[in-house]
């Protein structure tokens, strides 16, 4: 059975998209089975993922308003090693035309289920607010990957993530908890940014991961390039650290 995790935060610019691009190509390259699924209109994670959004032909809008099946929207990045259900800007459409939908939290939930054994890991990226697209991300996963730089702003948009949340798994998804804390674009050398991330363990405890993601140039000129770091420049500390986290989830999962 796959375990489906979203990335989230409602703090905009900390890293989502770049983590899950990275921490899919890292699952692939230790031996992992992945779907990534773009949940946002920008289609940065797909464009991240080596698939031009411009040319798909079905997207993930196709599959949440029940025209296609994850099967068929589905396309393979060989460069990255994983498949992509991929989204462009027709995306942002399908908030207002879910609105009035039956089982309008959960398509995409009942969409995966179809290629669960295909899978060993399904991973979502969510849009930055907490919109339609996130709220079928949410219920449709097993936990919640937040990555988070150690800064205090971060510190207060964590708190709204917590909260949203628990209101989705006493409400919609019984099985939804956060899986743990990435910190990314660190920084050792900045002293706010050590007491943040010392805060963070005192206060979550083993929810922080270990791993640890260095702010890091090639992470940044990836993709522009069109690729995952880990992919892009496999020696970047950065990318080095992505695979590290990678073999740091498939080793938490197996505890879980």
């Amino acid at each position: 059975m796959a375990r489906i995790f979203c990335i989230a935060n409602q703090k905009g610019g900390v890293g989502k998209t770049t983590t899950t691009v990275n921490l899919a190509a890292g699952l692939a390259k230790v031996g992992q089975r992945v779907l990534m699924v773009d949940l946002d209109p920008q289609g940065n994670a797909t464009m991240g993922s080596n698939i031009d959004k411009r040319k798909l032909e079905l997207t993930v809008y196709d599959v949440l308003l029940e025209s296609a099946s994850v099967v068929e929207a589905r396309v393979r990045s060989e460069k990255c090693g994983y498949d992509v259900l991929g989204a462009n800007r027709e995306l942002a459409g399908a908030e207002v035309e879910l609105v009035d939908q039956e089982r309008r939290e959960r398509r995409l939930r009942e969409a995966l289920k179809a290629v669960d054994g295909e899978y060993d890991f399904m991973l979502l990226d969510c849009p930055p607010s907490l919109s339609m697209l996130t709220l079928n991300g949410l219920c449709s996963a097993h936990g919640v990957i937040v990555p988070m730089q150690c800064e205090y702003f971060a510190l207060e948009g964590l708190t709204d993530l917590v909260n949203t949340i628990k209101q989705v798994h006493a409400n919609l998804n019984k099985d939804l908890q956060i899986i743990g804390l990435l910190r990314v674009m660190y920084d050792p050398r900045i002293t706010l940014q050590q007491q943040v991330s010392e805060q963070l363990k005192a206060h979550f405890g083993d929810k922080v991961f270990d791993t640890v993601i260095p702010r890091n140039v090639r992470l940044a000129e990836a993709p522009s390039y069109g690729l995952p770091g880990v992919v892009f420049d496999p020696a970047a500390r950065g990318s080095q650290a992505f695979v590290e986290f990678a073999n740091e989830m498939v080793e938490r999962i197996r505890k879980m």
